[in-house]
This record gives C-alpha cells, sequence and structure tokens, in this order.
C-alpha cells in the first residue's frame, strides 16, 4: 500500500494543531478552587519557614483534594507530570541522598522556602506565566497542606 505523502504530511500536522490546542485548552485560565483548612491547626498571619504539616494525616487528606482540584490540571494526577509542568514528587530528589542529617535537614527546608515562594509567587519567564501566584488566593494552611502531601508522593523517600 502506497501513501500520498503530501496528504500524510498535512495529516499529520492537522492533528499536531488539534493536540496543541487541546493542551492549550486544559492548561487554560481556570477558577482555583477554594481549600476548606478548618480541621487544621491554624498558622496564624507570619508565613512559616518550613512545613509545619509535615507527617500530618488530617492536612495531607485537605492537601490531596487541594491538590487533586487546582494542581492536578498540569501537575498530574497524584503529581505524575504528563509534561506541561514540572513533575512534583522529584521536587526533593536532592535532598533523598544526603547521608548527613544536618545537611538533609537544610536541603529540606529550602525546598521548603522553593516550594512556598513558587506556590506564593507563582513562575514566569520572558513575560510568560508558567505557573500563577497562588497568595491571596489559597490560605498558608493550604498551601502547606499542598506540600505535606507532595511529601507523600517522593519518587525518593528520604
Amino acid at each position: 500500500m502506497k501513501f500520498n505523502q503530501p496528504l500524510v504530511i498535512a495529516g499529520s500536522l492537522c492533528i499536531a494543531a488539534v493536540m496543541v490546542t487541546v493542551q492549550a485548552w486544559a492548561h487554560g485560565n481556570v477558577t482555583p478552587q477554594a481549600v476548606d483548612t478548618t480541621s487544621l491547626p491554624q498558622l496564624g498571619e507570619g508565613w512559616r519557614p518550613e512545613n509545619p504539616y509535615r507527617g500530618n494525616e488530617a492536612a495531607i487528606k485537605v492537601g490531596t483534594s487541594a491538590f487533586n482540584q487546582n494542581c492536578a490540571r498540569c501537575h498530574g494526577l497524584e503529581a505524575i507530570s504528563g509534561g506541561i509542568a514540572p513533575d512534583l514528587r522529584r521536587l526533593d530528589n536532592d535532598c533523598a541522598s544526603l547521608k548527613d542529617e544536618a545537611k538533609k535537614a537544610a536541603c529540606v527546608k529550602e525546598n521548603d522556602d522553593y516550594f512556598l515562594t513558587t506556590i506564593r509567587h507563582g513562575r514566569s519567564r520572558n513575560g510568560a506565566v508558567y505557573m500563577p501566584p497562588f497568595e491571596g488566593v489559597f490560605t498558608q494552611e493550604a498551601m502547606w497542606a499542598i506540600k505535606a502531601y507532595l511529601e507523600t508522593r517522593r519518587e525518593k523517600p528520604l
């Protein structure tokens, strides 16, 4: 069976255009969903430098729901990225191989800071927004609950 090369190329380009359009719609503007943190200890006004909910089962439950409703569309279900945004299971990978406990703790704290800065202020490059800022949309409790969930999804457990 012989294929008409110009027709195959045109068809491939049409399929590629549809895929890009579908990805753009999936990544488009959406309204963030509210995160109910009333079951969690309230953290007060000042931003915490480290995740106060690390290992907290109630926070993990809240964070799971918050992630699935607000983050999974870009970062993937169960934090397994489909390529649109970073795979957040790898967020703390650099810390996992550290043997020195003080260095590991410093690494985890640095990752907490990176996470909080990113979720609060978003990420952009050359004027393009890659992640919107969520400060003023999510509370500190919601942000740290999402991080507590992500810590259960680590590719390399600490």
